[in-house]
C-alpha cells in the first residue's frame, strides 16, 4: 500500500503528486490512463496519454476519491488522474465560520 508523503510521477505527461491521505484505492493511481511511478523511477520514452483521460490537473490543488483517499498536485501535466478508470475530483474547499 502507498504511504502518506509518497512522491510519485505519471509515465505520459508532467503530472508530479504527493499522496496526502492514503487508501488501499491508491494502489492503482493513474495519471492519463497509466499507473504513476516513483519520483525517482525512469519514464518510459513516447509514452503518451489515452484520450479520454487527458483532461488534466491543477498545480497546488488536491484531489479524493470515493474513499477520502487524497493526493496533492506538485506539478501539473494534461493526463487525469484516476484510480483504475474512475477519475478522481477536485477537493473542494471548506467554508470558513462566520467572524461576526
Amino acid at each position: 500500500m502507498i504511504k502518506n508523503g509518497t512522491r510519485l510521477q505519471s509515465q505520459v505527461c508532467d503530472t508530479q503528486v504527493i499522496v496526502v491521505k492514503t487508501g488501499e484505492s491508491l494502489d492503482d493511481l493513474r495519471c492519463g490512463g497509466q499507473p504513476m511511478l516513483p519520483l525517482d523511477a525512469a519514464r518510459p520514452e513516447g509514452a503518451a496519454p489515452d484520450p479520454a483521460f487527458a483532461d488534466g490537473n491543477a498545480m497546488g490543488k488536491r484531489y479524493v476519491d470515493g474513499t477520502d483517499a487524497e493526493v496533492l498536485v506538485t506539478k501539473a501535466g494534461v493526463g487525469t488522474l484516476s484510480v483504475g478508470t474512475t477519475a478522481l475530483v477536485l477537493k473542494e474547499a471548506k467554508p470558513l465560520p462566520a467572524s461576526d
